[in-house]
């Protein structure tokens, strides 16, 4: 984003002191846009997207030491997926587009038929709701969002949950720690999802 934002307006570091976990793509962009002075109507904020696929597919082929599958989370879809009482849907603030790349890059994509996404809503809190009726459209449960279960690293992972009634499971494997994700409200919380068991029990509790 960094990288797209100073090829378009030709800043750098531009998110430097813009929060960004658990925020949606279209947030994060709108808060740079006004700190530089550049109107919401920019066309260059249009093609900020595109800019930013386009090096988003260059920086995940390049190593580093913060990428990765974060521990259990593989493990755990593999058994969600066999489960007749379960379905796993996607639920992020990223660029739809930007989050199959992320996830293809670590062939995770394949576990979510769909969900909702950062260019789904304006609003963080209004993508559970897109997401149960996404659910609905391509072949899963007519749920409500009351009955789903947000699992996220982040108080606003939690925040979309309770603006749903659903319930929450947070995992401490982000930028906050098992102390701040209690005080944020969470159902659950736990360090990692390295156990599987201890997991599945706490989707059974929530």
């Amino acid at each position: 984003m960094t990288l797209a934002f100073r090829d378009l307006f030709a800043v750098d570091d531009a998110f430097h002191g813009i929060p960004l976990p658990g925020r949606t793509d279209a947030w994060i962009l709108s808060d740079a846009a006004k700190a530089y002075g550049i109107p919401p109507d920019s066309p260059k904020l249009t093609r900020f997207p595109e800019v930013y696929l386009r090096h988003l597919a260059i920086e995940l082929d390049k190593p580093g030491p913060q990428k990765g599958v974060m521990p259990g989370v593989r493990e755990l879809l593999d058994v969600l997926t066999t489960r007749d009482d379960v379905y796993l849907a996607l639920l992020t603030g990223n660029y739809e587009a930007a989050a199959r790349l992320k996830l293809e890059h670590f062939d995770l994509w394949r576990y979510f038929a769909c969900g909702a996404f950062g260019d789904d809503a304006p609003d963080r809190n209004g993508l559970l709701p897109k997401a149960v009726v996404r659910i609905a459209a391509c072949g899963g449960p007519a749920i409500l969002a009351a009955d789903a279960i947000v699992i996220g690293d982040t108080p606003l992972d939690v925040a979309v949950a309770a603006s749903a009634g659903a319930r929450s499971i947070a995992v401490a494997t982000g930028s906050y720690s098992v102390d701040d994700l209690r005080a944020s409200g969470a159902d659950v919380v736990m360090q990692d999802l390295s156990d599987t068991n201890a997991v599945l029990a706490a989707i059974h509790r929530a």
